[in-house]
Formats: C-alpha cells, sequence, structure tokens
C-alpha cells in the first residue's frame, strides 16, 4: 500500500514512493573445485558482490555468500524466503549441478531469474584452467534451466556480460516485473458498495482473482465512508484546501461548501485504505448516489488518490484497480482511462472517463483546473472536477480481462498522446491516444482480444516491461 500522509503529493515525489524491487542473488558453485584451486571460493564470492553493487540503484540486492552443495543452497533460500524479497536472480559463480539447486527453485515462491552471466566478457590467449573455471558458469545455466523445464518451474533468462547497460538495463526490467507481481499477491482491492449492474467486462470471480495472481477483493460499505468522512477533521480539511490553492486553478464559482465536502470524501476515502491495507479501491456512481447520505460524487478523490499512489478504477471494477496497482510497481505514475469515442480524421482515441484522471500525468505547459461542474449522473449535487489535458508523447495502454479457463489476459497497445487543441465542452481529463497499429486495427485487435472498456495508461512505449511482467505473472499477452 502506499506510505503517505494526509495531503496531495507534489508531482514531482509522486513516483519516489514506489519501493525498489527488492532481490537476492545466489551465487551457486560446487566444494569440487575448493580443492583443485585453492581461495576459488573467496574470489568468486567478490565477484557476486560486484555484481550486486553494478545492480545498485535500480533494486535493493541482497547477495548470499556463495553456496555450494545442496544443504548450502536450501539453508540460504530458507533465509532468502524469509527475507521480505521481490525476486530472486541465480548467478552460476562456476559451474554447479542443477540437481543441487532444482527443489529449492521449484519450492520458492519468489519470481526467478538466471543470470547467465560471467566474470570476464572475453576469452583471451592468456587464459589458463582456472580462468575456464572461474567463467564456465553456462553449464551450470544450461542444466538449471533443462531441470526447471522438466519439473514446469516458470523461469526467466538474462544473458549478457554483467558490467554493461544493456544487462543492467535487462535485470532492472525483470526486477520491476518481479516485483509488481509478488506484491500484487498481498494486494487488497476495496469495492465500495457495488459494482455497475449489467457491465460485464469489469466482472471476475474474486476466487479465481485471488488464486491465480494474488489480489484480494474485498466489499466496503458506503457506510465507512461516510463515517470517516464525518470523521475528518477541520485542521485537515484546511490543510488540503490550502495545498490546492497553491498547485492548481481553483475556479471562483466553487463555493466553501462544496470544496470542503470534497476534501472530507478525500480524506475519507485516504483513512480507510490506508488503515485497511488497501493499495486499490473502485467506487460505482449508482452505489454512492443511491446510498442516501452523499450530496456528491468523489471524482477529484479519485483523481487525487491516484497522484498519491492508489490504484483506482470506476464502476466497481476490481480488475483494472488492481492492475493500476501492478501498473504503478511495473512502470510508475499511472493514469486511469478508457476509449471514450474514436476519431477517424486524428486517427486516435479520444480518452477520457467521467471524471477521474491523475493529474501527475497533466501536460506542463497547462494549468491543472480544479473546476465546478454540473453532473446528470447519479443525480447529486454538482462534484468538483479536475480538468486538464494529458502530457503529450510515446505512451502504451494496457488492460486485464478473465478468459473461461481461470487464466488471465493482458491487452497492450503502444501509441502516443497527441499534441491537440482544447475541448472547451468537455469538463473532465482527456487526451488523444493514435496506437501506432492505427486506430482501425488496433481497436478491432482490441475486440477481438475480448479487451474491456477501462484501461491503465503509462507514458512511454511499455510493451517489453508488460511482456515481462505477463512471463512472470502467466498471464497471457496480446499486443494490437
Amino acid at each position: 500500500m502506499p506510505s503517505l500522509t494526509a495531503t496531495t503529493p507534489s508531482t514531482a515525489s509522486a513516483d519516489s514512493t514506489v519501493e525498489l524491487p527488492r532481490i537476492g542473488v545466489l551465487g551457486v558453485m560446487q566444494r569440487l573445485y575448493d580443492a583443485m584451486l585453492p581461495g576459488i571460493g573467496e574470489r568468486q564470492a567478490e565477484y557476486a558482490r560486484e555484481l550486486g553493487a553494478a545492480l545498485d540503484g535500480i533494486a535493493s540486492v541482497t547477495v548470499t555468500q556463495p553456496v555450494k552443495d545442496r544443504e548450502d543452497i536450501e539453508r540460504a533460500m530458507r533465509e532468502l524466503d524469509g527475507a521480505g524479497l521481490d525476486g530472486l536472480l541465480v548467478v552460476m559463480l562456476t559451474y554447479g549441478p542443477a540437481m543441487n539447486i532444482t527443489r529449492a527453485l521449484a519450492d520458492t515462491r519468489l519470481p526467478v531469474c538466471i543470470a547467465n552471466t560471467q566474470p570476464v566478457p572475453e576469452v583471451t590467449e592468456a587464459w589458463d584452467m582456472a580462468d575456464l573455471t572461474y567463467n564456465q558458469g553456462i553449464h551450470g545455466a544450461q542444466d538449471t534451466a533443462n531441470a526447471l523445464v522438466r519439473v514446469g518451474r516458470p523461469f526467466e533468462v538474462i544473458t549478457g556480460d554483467w558490467r554493461s547497460a544493456r544487462f543492467v538495463e535487462s535485470v532492472r526490467r525483470w526486477s520491476r516485473a518481479a516485483a509488481a507481481a509478488t506484491r500484487w499477491r498481498d494486494l487488497r482491492v476495496a469495492i465500495f458498495g457495488y459494482g455497475m449492474n449489467g457491465m460485464g467486462d469489469t466482472r471476475v470471480d474474486v476466487h479465481t482473482l485471488l488464486g491465480a495472481l494474488g489480489p484480494q477483493v474485498d466489499a466496503v460499505a458506503q457506510g465507512a465512508l461516510v463515517r470517516a468522512a464525518q470523521a475528518v477533521g477541520d485542521a485537515d480539511v484546511q490543510r488540503l484546501l490550502t495545498e490546492e490553492d497553491g498547485r492548481f486553478e481553483v475556479d471562483p464559482r466553487l463555493t466553501a461548501e462544496e470544496r470542503q465536502d470534497h476534501a472530507r470524501l478525500q480524506l475519507g476515502l485516504e483513512r480507510i485504505l490506508r488503515e485497511g491495507g488497501y493499495g486499490a479501491y473502485s467506487t460505482h456512481f449508482d452505489a454512492i448516489a443511491d446510498d442516501g447520505r452523499f450530496a456528491r460524487l468523489p471524482l477529484a478523490a479519485a483523481s487525487s488518490l491516484m497522484a498519491a499512489g492508489f490504484g483506482y478504477a470506476a464502476e466497481g471494477d476490481p480488475m483494472t484497480a488492481a492492475l493500476m496497482s501492478a501498473a504503478r510497481n511495473l512502470l510508475g505514475t499511472t493514469q486511469f482511462t478508457e476509449m471514450y469515442a474514436m476519431d477517424f480524421a486524428r486517427d486516435a482515441f479520444l480518452m477520457s472517463h467521467m471524471g477521474e484522471g491523475n493529474w501527475v500525468l497533466a501536460r506542463a505547459d497547462r494549468p491543472v483546473r480544479l473546476i465546478k461542474r454540473t453532473l446528470g449522473i447519479g443525480g447529486l449535487d454538482d462534484p468538483p472536477t479536475f480538468l486538464f489535458q494529458y502530457e503529450t508523447g510515446p505512451c502504451t495502454l494496457a488492460s486485464l480481462l478473465a478468459l473461461p479457463d481461470g487464466r488471465f489476459r493482458l491487452v497492450v497497445s503502444e501509441g502516443e498522446i497527441l499534441d491537440s487543441e482544447e475541448l472547451p465542452g468537455l469538463e473532465m481529463p482527456y487526451g488523444f491516444f493514435r496506437p501506432a497499429s492505427g486506430v482501425e486495427e488496433c481497436a478491432s485487435g482490441w475486440l477481438r482480444a475480448g479487451g474491456p472498456h477501462h484501461q491503465v495508461l503509462n507514458p512511454g512505449h511499455r510493451s517489453r516491461d508488460w511482456r515481462t511482467f505477463c512471463e512472470t505473472t502467466g498471464i497471457e499477452l496480446v499486443t494490437v
């Protein structure tokens, strides 16, 4: 769950709340070489420490002492499994027999990656048998990979010179995927009230979701939000309003009552999420409106809680709320959105939703406005709403769906947010997404794959990261 205060975080610090992946490095060799090459254990242990140091900044790395037999390995794995790690990087310090390590790797819950590398990158005329022994890790990697395939244990492989930027980048991508997958297993999603009746693509069997991927979905009564909002102190409300005044262009038509009510809803929501251990949530406008105790919908609250790092989805959608959380751990700051309409002239989709949007991803050259807005949906009073355009440039959309056999599929599309004029009649966050495949191919491919109408959006072309995440979690990937 995001570690937050009751205040709205700054744009600059939004991603700093994403904890670095916690990765263990298990260095494998065998005792056979101790007598043959005295000091080899210490030499290769130093190599493992140097490799771990090379990953500093992309992960928090725990390096084990070299393990040389099954007892060593299983003892080290018990320690690593209990250390709160997100993933395990297996490095062959020399050849290490697969039968020593296979059982431990098959049993661990940690995502596993074989780092197929060696101390030095080039074979030279100066090499002797000692150098061959120090650098023969690929034998053990092949033996271990063969054994893992045969026992059906999924794993990732990264091959390369450990000193190279390409190797480090590959480990960064895998470690973020491992962290996203591992932390997903601990995720709790709060659904306030109920989801939208008749909307099918947001529905999922919560037991299947829990068993296959890990997120737990809890129903939270609307009354909990009523009570939490009422319990918010006046000083906390004023602190939030002062921060909004300093950060956003605030519509002078908004009354003090409207802003204070919005602030209480936001701070009450955050309190429930933090105290309940929830990293993501969803509300549905009918569940809020039909309750009878709310004056307005918490649209601005959703925007600021996304900015603070919580996963969010509308209409009681647990899968997209959960995917938001995974995307944030994997890729950083994340936006909830949907394909609102097609624009064939621009070859783009208008991306928006009813009023929720992560203002951290607003374009920097235009102000983010907090506006007074009339909204007929829900039949409640005017909800304060953030209005901005999405930041332009490369981006990636993704959406998660449940398949009939208990598996899950991720549909992904890369493209860009266009630099477009403002739409004065649109009173909600928006942007034009032009998919690399074109709007016709993308839309048809999305429909054929069963892609839901709620999506997460991240800056940059990130399909490779999503592919690594899917390989780590066993999710089927479809790119359109």
